[in-house]
């Protein structure tokens, strides 16, 4: 198994192009055609992580955050990225990052902290725009369940929990073969008359490069007649945070206590209590104050993050509880998440949780 092979199977559920634009996720250190032995997952990778892997005889690290962040001018083992960076490099182990993209994925790190807490009717909190396209191609009758099973293929026509969605319309095509032409159908200079379906179908960003591509490769006309036009809709699939209900209400004590419980926190800071019930939760893993608005409009009794400063506090203004749990510790699943998805993609070769401890916040 190659790491190509890895980060093909990744890609295909968080897209690089999904993440944020400060982001630095994908492969940070080797070479796509790398032989993985195994894999160790983490939430950070730090020197005690890459010596862990060369214990366990790993190949290949991934982790949640990139450890190459900003751009590095040199490699001299300065600071705890460099030695890091070195020690991989040292020690042939790759480094695949999956940060951002996973964030923004339906399936990604909020999905499994809305299964921790026993949510359900989950969606996107914040939902992605200007990341979906419409592609319409005219095609021959003849040709039209080739082409569109073609696309179906690599992930085009998905809306939410379906797939293979279309829209076809028939009519007729008119074009006249000039020169230098080679028609499929149809004599040089004279016009010709065809029945043809207009196929319409969703195509989000991240593959509409390969949707063409697609659509050339099985179309039986030498010039394909299409048109790429941009949405203004959300993409309910691809966006920051999540929402869900509780199955059954809770007071914000009893909540509060099950989160603590559920994340193995040393403490929780949160906005004063309004003395009501939570049933309808939003959450964000990592720093997700950016989002407070959101779950407010969206009227979630409790937002659920990290990282919020001392005066973002003031903005929950009794109309919602903010709750902050830690940026390690609402996104400590994120590594189990990663293996799971492994283990059940990947037979062929180990797949380890890491056994260190990258928080580097400690409780008194």
């Amino acid at each position: 198994m190659k790491l190509k092979e890895v980060i093909s199977y990744f890609e295909s559920i968080a897209p690089l192009n999904s993440q944020e634009s400060y982001d630095n996720s994908g492969l940070l250190i080797g070479e796509s055609e790398t032989e993985i032995r195994a894999i160790l997952v983490c939430l950070d990778c730090t020197e005690e992580v890459v010596e862990e892997a060369q214990k366990l005889g790993c190949n290949l690290i991934v982790s949640h955050h990139p450890l190459i962040f900003k751009g590095l001018k040199s490699l001299t083992g300065k600071n705890y990225v460099e030695r890091t960076v070195l020690k991989c490099i040292r020690n042939n182990i790759s480094l695949y990052s999956i940060h951002t993209n996973l964030d923004n994925s339906i399936k990604g790190v909020n999905a499994e902290i809305g299964k921790r807490l026993g949510l359900s009717n989950l969606s996107i909190l914040d939902p992605k725009q200007n990341v979906l396209f419409k592609l319409e191609v005219f095609v021959p009758e003849t040709n039209v369940e080739n082409l569109s099973n073609a696309l179906y293929a690599i992930g085009v026509g998905k809306i939410g929990n379906y797939s293979d969605c279309g829209f076809f319309s028939s009519g007729t095509g008119t074009f006249r073969p000039i020169e230098n032409a080679n028609p499929t159908v149809g004599k040089l200079n004279e016009l010709s008359r065809e029945r043809e379906m207009k196929a319409e179908f969703l195509v989000s960003s991240h593959l509409l490069d390969a949707a063409i591509i697609t659509m050339k490769l099985n179309h039986i006309y030498e010039e394909v007649a299409h048109n790429v036009i941009p949405l203004l809709n959300s993409n309910q699939t691809e966006g920051s945070g999540m929402i869900g209900v509780l199955p059954t209400p809770q007071d914000e004590v009893t909540f509060l206590s099950h989160l603590k419980n559920t994340f193995h926190t040393g403490s929780i800071r949160h906005s004063p209590l309004l003395g009501k019930e939570i049933r309808k939760v939003a959450f964000c893993g990592g720093a997700g104050s950016f989002l407070l608005q959101n779950a407010i409009a969206m009227k979630a009794d409790v937002f659920i993050t990290a990282d919020f400063k001392y005066h973002e506090f003031f903005d929950a203004d009794r109309n919602i509880l903010i709750v902050d749990i830690g940026h390690y510790e609402s996104e400590q699943f994120t590594s189990e998440l990663l293996v799971d998805l492994l283990k059940k993609k990947f037979t062929n070769f180990a797949v380890h949780l890491t056994g260190v401890n990258t928080n580097p916040i400690n409780y008194f």
